[in-house]
């Protein structure tokens, strides 16, 4: 990306990230996160976000740039493959087959051609799968669970792989045209009613009380929420992939959202998630933002709403898009509310996205905050992610690789996984 850092600011995110790296330079001993709760050894060897195929995208990237050693690539993702790989209800882009095929796709591109093709294989599989599913679905007039169509689990993160590994295949299409009927009312005689999205999720939301969410709801985020989709198809608009309906659907998602603003002191900002009771009344129960993460908050919302304003050559949208982000990361009280480095939730997210946005913006608002925020993930470098974890999204190999990102303004494409960049530029050359 063409967004340089000062020298100083460089060589100290430089320096990071490789300390970072070289502390993550082999796997630890097989009995690794057997006390770590409910989540086996096997989640962490297969998963993107948590694990193996995480660290293997570090090292895979940093390889294209340095002389890092090839065995620490080779390392991790024999680690993350030592088992058979999940195809099953819970994987998805973040676990499983589709999370190692893209830590092969970005880390060790041609470099293992039989492994490639069985992943190629298996997704392919997983895809129609899911599609086969979510026609039925709809078909019966059903609302979709969020695994169904969200980044971490569904079909806009299976999108993502795909529009890394083989952007211009038939499989992305069908998900694409998918996701445009997604955002098609859902005539379903229920309680919710015909004002609902197509998104409308009949799911009680994770840690969330179910009386809450008895009527279902609705997820606004990039991670599990309609951000995702409107992520991935304004980045396939970008590289002029588009199917029937397409630029309908994004406007449909956008004007959901612009329906949903809030507007404070501060700057515009948008519920994580709402209720059918918020939804009859119109009104969020916060009445401020929550915390400014890529996951849930209002830099990945701003993102995937600026890259929407640039698909649909609307400059309106894209500034309203990027005033929201630049207000944002400007206000102290809510970024005080980051309370860890890593990429889902914390530093490293808000500094990815930043970038991201700041390398398209039409003024030089967002890239005059961004000293500042690497500044703050530099000093919060070292602090323990949740659980100590290793993995890409929630542990340190992410705030590695987004140093190591800003350091070389170069990406390899991993942050297809994060829908916040396309892997390749308008002309189709790999980032």
């Amino acid at each position: 990306m063409s967004l340089p850092i000062e020298p100083l600011a460089c060589a100290a995110a430089h320096a990071t990230a490789a300390r970072l790296s070289d502390a993550l330079a082999v796997p630890p001993p097989a009995g690794f996160g057997v006390d770590r709760g409910p989540r086996s050894l096997r989640w962490h060897d297969q998963s993107l976000s948590k694990g193996a195929a995480g660290v293997a995208v570090l090292h895979g990237v940093r390889a294209h740039h340095e002389p890092v050693r090839q065995d620490r690539v080779h390392g991790w993702l024999a680690r993350a493959a030592r088992e058979d790989l999940s195809a099953a209800t819970g994987s998805g882009l973040w676990f499983g087959a589709p999370a190692v095929a893209f830590a092969l796709t970005v880390a060790a591109p041609g470099r293992y051609p039989r492994a490639t093709a069985s992943l190629d294989a298996a997704v392919i599989d997983l895809v129609n799968v899911r599609l086969h599913a979510a026609h039925a679905r709809m078909a019966a007039a059903a609302r979709p669970s969020l695994s169904e169509f969200d980044l971490v689990r569904g079909l806009a993160g299976l999108g993502a792989l795909l529009l890394r590994h083989d952007p211009h295949g038939e499989l992305l299409r069908r998900v694409l045209a998918y996701l445009v009927q997604l955002t098609q009312p859902v005539p379903a005689p229920d309680a919710v009613g015909s004002d609902a999205p197509g998104w409308w999720s009949g799911d009680v939301p994770s840690g969330q009380p179910a009386h809450r969410f008895r009527g279902g709801h609705t997820d606004l985020g990039m991670a599990h929420g309609i951000s995702g989709p409107l992520a991935l198809l304004a980045l396939a608009m970008r590289q002029g992939i588009t199917v029937e309906g397409h630029r309908a659907a994004i406007e449909r998602i956008c004007t959901w959202l612009d329906t949903w603003r809030q507007l404070a002191p501060a700057g515009p900002w948008w519920p994580e998630r709402l209720s059918l009771d918020e939804l009859r009344t119109g009104l969020p129960v916060h009445d401020s933002p929550g915390r400014p993460s890529w996951c849930y908050g209002t830099p990945g919302l701003a993102r995937a709403q600026q890259l929407a304003g640039q698909a649909l050559r609307d400059p309106a949208r894209q500034q309203a898009a990027e005033d929201a982000l630049a207000r944002c990361v400007a206000d102290p009280v809510q970024l005080n509310r980051i309370i860890d480095p890593a990429l889902c939730h914390g530093w490293a997210g808000v500094v990815a996205t930043v970038w991201c946005a700041a390398a398209d913006a039409t003024t030089p608002e967002l890239g005059q905050h961004l000293p500042r925020l690497l500044d703050t993930l530099i000093a919060h470098a070292d602090d323990a992610p949740p659980a100590g974890l290793p993995g890409l999204t929630e542990g340190r190999a992410g705030i590695a690789l987004t140093l190591h990102s800003l350091a070389t303004g170069t990406t390899g494409g991993w942050l297809t996984c994060l829908l916040l960049d396309s892997p390749h530029d308008n002309d189709g050359n790999p980032r």
